[in-house]
């Protein structure tokens, strides 16, 4: 059942509350001290507290209500206080709301606008609770991934990317051909050497080349190797990637870019370990484990008759997925903190810009906007404008990032009837954002 504890040392204010909140099939607790609040909270489940600002009777400067509230907000960080409070605690008030209290209302305060407050919260206790829970399930499983495997320092918090990580690990100890595939500047070779340091021959060396780097003509040799003179320019025998990554990995990014004649060759190597280098009639061998990766359709590139259908299918005995960014949000703010590395810190409408964007060139693209605006932060701190990002992102975030003015914040909370949460619903703002513009303003809670 949904619980709220009142803690204040009036009895009578106690009563009161209860008695509302039980005809609104809320369960009430009470508290008529510090001590004894926060004794209820270890001992039952609260979903919010609604907490006097002053506890003794020959002060009124809510020193008391500030400890205990910093007291609650240390120990259960999400649980939603209210702040009950006289209009000589204002501003203390407001300064809590800044850090992180869920809201405040005078005494006396209007029942009507109390409830609605303690709706709005109870219906945000539950989601956070979920919030928290998936949060956990998260943590335990990248846990559990990390104790078990090696993940090569990799940065991640989404399902998605756990999901991923868990086949590609699962996977590793086999000598299976391994394709993955995802759009380029998701991390697909930080997937490949993924598989290769949890893999049989993790000892080997990991060789990496990019396909799609290389001009077509280049492609066999750098694959297989040549002989002097094979080619113009060729002056010395040099050894092929298959030749570097004997005993280990190979990893072939953008395999749709080999030419059809490479990949005859390359099927050969995967069918017998055997190949020539060019310009040369000896049959070299080499074990190797190849991984490869591509971005493109390559079901549609064999029906248009530019990829090997028995490449494919020698190459792609696994294939291993990996989602672009946009797909697994949870990812941007953890790497954005692993990129910054210190250097400076995310401003709050900031982490909305990131949040919103598309990133259509992924984990690449998120990378080198938090270098340049590492560079350009002020004082230590990213403001969205920094990021670049601004046409990109989403109306809503757009509207978040927007400076409301004081006619827009009075009408805001006129339409709202004063209830500060759903003033800042309407205006696209947190509670502690609209209470800075209101202070900003000098405009007064009408709650």
């Amino acid at each position: 059942m949904r619980t709220v504890l009142i803690i204040d040392d009036n009895p009578a204010v106690g009563e009161a509350l209860s008695l509302l909140l039980s005809l609104h099939d809320i369960r009430p607790l009470a508290a008529l001290n510090p001590e004894e609040g926060m004794a209820a909270l270890a001992r039952e489940r609260v979903d919010v507290v609604i907490q006097d600002m002053n506890f003794t009777a020959d002060t009124t400067s809510g020193e008391e209500g500030v400890a205990l509230f910093r007291q609650i907000r240390g120990q259960y960080p999400d649980l939603p206080v209210i702040l009950l409070t006289a209009w000589t605690h204002l501003e203390t008030a407001v300064e809590l709301v800044k850090a992180g209290a869920a809201d405040y209302l005078a005494k006396p305060w209007d029942d009507s606008k109390l409830l609605a407050t303690v709706e709005n919260l109870l219906e945000l206790s539950e989601s956070t609770r979920e919030v928290s829970r998936a949060r956990r399930e998260r943590q335990r499983r990248r846990e559990a991934l990390e104790q078990k495997y090696d993940l090569d320092g990799l940065v991640f918090a989404s399902d998605a990317m756990a999901r991923t990580l868990e086949l590609a690990c699962q996977v590793a100890r086999s000598d299976a051909s391994v394709l993955i595939t995802g759009p380029n500047g998701a991390g697909k070779e930080r997937i490949a050497a993924i598989v290769h340091a949890n893999s049989a021959v993790k000892k080997g060396p990991f060789v990496a080349v990019n396909c799609g780097a290389l001009p077509g003509e280049l492609i066999e040799a750098e694959l297989f190797g040549a002989e002097a003179g094979a080619y113009t320019g060729a002056n010395k025998a040099r050894e092929g990637r298959f030749e570097l990554a004997d005993g280990g990995t190979l990893f072939l990014d953008e395999i749709g870019n080999l030419p059809l004649p490479g990949q005859m060759k390359l099927l050969r190597v995967l069918e017998t370990g055997q190949f020539e280098r060019l310009g040369s009639g000896r049959t070299r061998q080499a074990k190797v484990r190849v991984l490869s990766a591509t971005n493109a359709d390559l079901k549609a590139m064999i029906r248009a008759g530019s990829f090997r259908e028995d490449l494919y299918y020698r190459l792609n005995v696994i294939e291993v997925n990996l989602p672009p960014l946009a797909e697994r949000t949870d990812d941007i703010l953890p790497l954005a903190e692993h990129f910054l590395g210190g250097r400076a810190e995310l401003s709050e409408a900031a982490r909305e810009a990131l949040l919103n964007y598309p990133w259509p060139g992924n984990v690449r693209e998120l990378k080198n906007a938090i270098e340049r605006a590492a560079l350009l932060a002020v004082d230590g701190t990213i403001a969205p404008g920094q990021l670049n990002l601004p046409q990109h992102v989403s109306t809503a975030a757009v509207r978040n990032l927007d400076e409301p003015s004081r006619e827009a914040v009075e009408a805001a909370l006129g339409k709202a009837g004063g209830v500060v949460s759903r003033a800042a619903q309407s205006l696209g703002l947190s509670r502690q954002a609209l209470y800075r513009r209101m202070e900003r303003y000098g405009l007064g809670a009408q709650e």
